[in-house]
């Protein structure tokens, strides 16, 4: 009788273990990242929609020097490092946990309805000295949308950026780089500065951090804007650029780089 009254007992222990592991994980698996359904990007995954010809970002650099840039001078040892479609908890946190070990600043082109879901982590970035910039509310591609559509766009972002960063950005930056001439001459007559790039880590492609690496560091000049993402799609993995960056930081800042951000290096504001 007590054989079976133990048996007994350590039946319903092992019931109630794994009953109890289904209903609340371990902290292992708690901290795992949830992407929830508002994740998506409206204009499709990055993977599927990079396509904007480098030469044409290069043109209208050219012929809007005074709203549309992709590089800073290059006569100082300076260079910005940005990250798109963030934030999220995973990918976004690791990277300030990296840029606040080296104390360097960034400049993070954010989506609204990603702040939405993270305003904590928008907040830290506002108290360790970052700068925001817009991304629109939903990352669609804004050569798609009329003047009016795009406009929605960035002014429902730049609110929800408002509320938790406490200023309204005048930084933009359009989701896969995606421009045209008349969206350029729209944004510029309703006071913002476009930004893009002149070295892209392509880390949206899940590379390795040796890769991540490779296509920053080998392509690097005085006045770099560099390109990275601090969230992505459901299912990107950016472990790559997460991985990178420490060695990134320390390598540029032994060859005498100093880190600023995006408005810095442009010498332009960074808010109305």
């Amino acid at each position: 009788m007590r054989k079976r009254y133990i048996l007994g007992a350590l039946a319903l222990l092992f019931v109630g273990y794994f009953a109890f592991s289904f209903l609340f994980p371990s902290s292992d698996i708690a901290k795992k990242p949830l992407v929830p359904k508002q994740f998506d990007l409206a204009g499709g995954p990055e993977r599927e929609n990079r396509g904007f010809p480098q030469r044409e970002i290069i043109d209208l650099a050219s012929e809007y020097p005074d709203v549309f840039f992709r590089q800073g001078s290059i006569k100082e040892a300076k260079v910005a490092l940005s990250f798109d479609d963030g934030p999220d908890n995973n990918y976004t946190v690791k990277i300030l946990d990296i840029l606040k070990k080296h104390n360097v600043p960034a400049t993070f082109f954010v989506i609204g309805s990603r702040c939405e879901l993270y305003p904590e982590v928008v907040e830290r970035m506002v108290k360790e000295g970052h700068r925001l910039g817009n991304h629109t509310y939903s990352h669609p591609n804004i050569i798609k949308l009329s003047n009016r559509e795009a406009l929605k766009e960035v002014t429902k972002a730049e609110k929800i950026i408002k509320k938790y960063a406490g200023y309204t950005p005048v930084l933009f930056r359009s989701p896969y780089g995606s421009l045209d001439r008349e969206k350029v001459e729209f944004f510029r007559d309703k006071g913002y500065k476009l930004i893009s790039w002149n070295i892209d880590s392509l880390d949206w492609k899940g590379l390795s951090a040796a890769e991540v690496k490779t296509n920053i560091l080998e392509n690097m000049q005085q006045g770099s804007i560099i390109l990275q993402h601090s969230a992505g799609g459901p299912g990107e993995d950016l472990s790559g650029t997460v991985e990178a960056l420490d060695n990134i930081i320390r390598v540029l800042k032994k060859d005498g780089y100093k880190f600023v951000t995006v408005d810095e290096l442009l010498g332009i504001p960074y808010k109305k």
